[in-house]
């Protein structure tokens, strides 16, 4: 065989070694409970997409190769050439070891090979890699993976080989064939192959890291309208505005979603805070059955406040949840709005509570220069407040990680605002967005009885944190005035057997103001985009609305529904089924939720589908046309006064 043959022969064998144990201890990292079928089937599809990978990883040393001309065996050149392709092999095997490892971490964090988050995490390296360190020992692992790939290759690597070597149109040729297999490689074999199974994890198991990644990057941003099904514009028009009316609203165009939504109840001139709890799942709380007692505050707080025990998120991302609490919309296929451009001007609950004289606050306990928070609030009328004024305010820091600082310590900050704000005489609203609760799950010590770096200690800080938030507060001037909404951003994990679990979008939310709402409990199917409409609702306020939410407190029975999705698959929940709307593909509808007694009978399956393509259709095309953004009112340019 000549040195070439020898060296690359021993490239392509490793990278499929190793592809081969990252996918079988993936499968077993996991639950393992897979059919001999499904074991076949990952194992076969995902051999297919290596060897679609492989031809990109041989390019580098194909060209090594056909550069390098013959020298004399023996001679001090040739003696050099050998050590320096050692190199090359101890490269090659720490790359494909490091890329395993990072698999096995990302999927103990999501469930899934690499996928669009993977996409984000490329861009925030800082964030990113500071979680990697404080979250694993990362010196350990590239020491350990760096002496298996020096014993493997010491070893293993082809010394003694025929130093034959074509000539040079034989290796560049080569290098030609490397290109033309690469390119056939990513134009034969796509996702759908992968995709083509009803087990989710089945699905991820059998592409590979590589591949996946790339098809996320080139896929990180969706048009609708191109890649999803459709219904005429006309019809479309005229079912979203019977999908978004309520009896209370009355629509100020013949056209579009804008309507004037009129007060049911007498106006409240009171404070509101809006908390995002990172990956906040509703199993987390013993009031959903977990019997782990991670959540005693809130428990507490469920019993003396209103709970919404049937509350959706949108997505499985921070943004994801912050879109959706902010301008109330269904979730667009991709980025989140907060992350896309033209995001400025939007009508948002910060904005319409502005008009009436509030003060709305953005305050995030790390740097919001993550994920796009701090510009996207900004441009659409928040006070943005973050890590970063800790010093301002000169408060003292218990503890922080890479993303932010514990939630103690920000609750400690957004109290310092509120303060100014009510000795100023005015009326807050701060939407304010935890941290703790995120790996790598480290707080301040002497606060729980359960250890560091564990997402359970993590769950139970953040709950001990909201507590004493609470309590502290409840010492304030202002705290008999306002309303405390607590909820999520998403839940812990939103992966599982099929695309869209439900249950793994169930988060909580708690009202807790004991001297304006009544204890009591909300059963009713609800959507993340429906918070901003229901606060406005109970705060007595007559706006103009472009929101796609409802005010649950008035809406009819029967009308209730949900919307859950990742980057590509959107999902709406309604009637005990949920419709999958996916790229390229016939929408699909599978059992959804459990139908409370007594709810009207479900439409048609067809009827479902047509309305969750409407609202979906509806939302993109609105925020690609500008039609979200807030519209001059008749008094936009002087406060209104409840």
């Amino acid at each position: 065989m000549t040195r070439g043959g020898g060296r690359l022969l021993w490239i392509v064998a490793s990278f499929l070694c190793v592809c081969l144990a990252t996918r079988i201890g993936l499968a077993l990292f996991g639950d393992g409970h897979y059919s001999v079928r499904e074991w076949g089937r990952f194992l076969t599809i995902g051999l297919l997409f290596d060897l679609a990978v492989l031809p990109w990883l041989l390019l580098p040393w194909g060209i090594y190769e056909a550069v390098m001309p013959k020298l004399s065996e023996g001679r001090l050149p040739d003696r050099w050439e050998r050590r320096w392709a050692l190199l090359w092999a101890i490269a090659y095997l720490v790359f494909f070891l490091v890329l395993a490892a990072a698999e096995f971490a990302f999927w103990a964090e999501f469930d899934s090979r690499f996928d669009f988050i993977a996409v984000d995490y490329l861009i925030y390296t800082h964030e990113v890699l500071g979680n990697i360190r404080e979250s694993y020992p990362v010196g350990l692992w590239l020491a350990a993976i760096f002496g298996l790939a020096l014993a493997v290759c010491w070893r293993g690597w082809p010394r003694h080989v025929d130093e034959k070597t074509w000539g040079w149109r034989g290796r560049w040729g080569g290098v030609a064939l490397a290109v033309a297999a690469a390119l056939l490689g990513f134009g034969a074999i796509n996702q759908d192959l992968a995709d083509d199974d009803p087990n989710f994890k089945v699905r991820q198991l059998s592409t590979n890291g590589i591949f996946a990644l790339a098809h996320a990057f080139r896929n990180n941003e969706l048009d609708y309208d191109r890649y999803y099904p459709r219904l005429k514009t006309d019809e479309v028009a005229a079912k979203i505005r019977a999908l978004v009316r309520q009896p209370n609203a009355v629509f100020t165009a013949a056209q579009g979603i804008e309507r004037k939504v009129t007060a049911v109840r007498p106006p409240k001139k009171v404070n509101i805070v809006l908390i995002s709890v990172e990956s906040l799942s509703a199993d987390f709380l013993g009031r959903f059955g977990n019997t782990q007692g991670l959540t005693p505050e809130l428990d507490k707080l469920a019993d003396r406040g209103l709970l919404f025990s049937r509350l959706y998120a949108t997505g499985t991302r921070t943004v994801r949840g912050l879109e959706a609490l902010s301008i109330g919309t269904p979730p667009t296929p991709g980025q989140s709005i907060v992350r896309r451009p033209n995001n400025d001007g939007l009508e948002n609950i910060g904005e319409e509570l502005a008009e009436y004289g509030w003060k709305p606050y953005w305050i995030y306990g790390g740097y919001g220069f993550f994920d796009n928070m701090n510009a996207y609030f900004a441009a659409n009328h928040y006070r943005v407040v973050d890590r970063a004024e800790m010093d301002v305010e000169k408060l003292p820091i218990h503890h922080e990680n890479i993303w932010g600082i514990a939630d103690e310590d920000l609750f400690s900050l957004a109290i310092a605002k509120f303060d100014k704000e009510h000795a100023a005489g005015n009326r807050f609203f701060a939407h304010v967005m935890t941290t703790s609760n995120h790996r790598p799950y480290t707080f301040p010590e002497n606060r729980i009885d359960l250890p560091q770096k564990h997402r359970e200690g993590a769950v139970k800080y953040t709950d001990w944190a909201i507590g004493d938030f609470i309590r502290r507060s409840a010492d304030k001037p202002w705290f008999d005035n306002t309303l405390f909404v607590i909820t999520a951003d998403h839940t812990a994990k939103a992966s599982g057997k099929t695309d869209l679990p439900p249950d793994r979008y169930h988060i909580p939310m708690i009202w807790y103001a004991p001297a304006l709402i009544e204890p009591g409990r909300m059963d009713r199917l609800m959507s993340q985009i429906d918070v901003a409409p229901t606060v406005m609702g109970w705060a007595g306020l007559t706006y103009t609305s472009r929101f796609f939410g409802y005010d649950m407190f008035t809406l009819e029975r029967g009308r209730e529904r949900a919307f859950i999705s990742t980057y590509q698959k959107l999902g709406y929940l309604k009637g005990g089924r949920l419709v999958v709307l996916d790229v390229n593909r016939k929408p699909q509808v599978a059992v959804g939720l459990p139908l409370p007694t007594g709810d009207p009978a479900p439409v048609s399956d067809q009827q479902l589908i047509d309305e969750a393509i409407v609202w979906y259709q509806s939302a993109s095309r609105m925020f690609r046309s500008g039609l979200m953004r807030e519209g001059v009112d008749d008094d936009d340019h002087e406060p209104r006064r409840p």
